[in-house]
């Protein structure tokens, strides 16, 4: 995906992330900066801010995280740690790691039935 005019970064993945076909979600971090058209250097570090930047915005509209949507292709089919950490600190993710799982599944379902749902009139 090439830049266009003032669109942000956090747009552009927002954009990905609600036109993408459902059968194709959850999507991987590598997976979202190739859709994205990223290079090297630092790409999934560059994913992971526009990340961090919708859920800031998404916690601040009270919608689901379309973060939800995008998985590490290590461990067990849920987020990086960092998206853990910032559903707690965004108080939308309890503490305890023990319930993560099962919140984040919640989550994800929530993030698929609304996207491209932002209550714009």
């Amino acid at each position: 995906m090439a830049e266009t005019g003032n669109e942000s970064p956090a747009d552009r993945v927002r954009n990905v992330l609600e036109t993408a076909p459902e059968a194709i979600l959850p999507m991987t971090y590598q997976q979202l900066a190739e859709a994205l058209g990223l290079a090297p250097p630092r790409t999934i570090q560059r994913v992971a801010q526009a990340l961090e930047t919708l859920m800031r915005e998404d916690a601040e509209q009270g919608r689901p995280f379309i973060a939800a949507l995008v998985v590490s292709r290590r461990g067990d089919g849920v987020p990086a740690k960092g998206f853990f950490d910032l559903a707690i600190e965004l108080e939308r993710f309890p503490a305890d790691p023990a319930r993560h799982a099962e919140v984040y599944r919640e989550e994800f379902r929530r993030a698929v039935a609304t996207r491209g749902v932002r209550g714009e009139d």
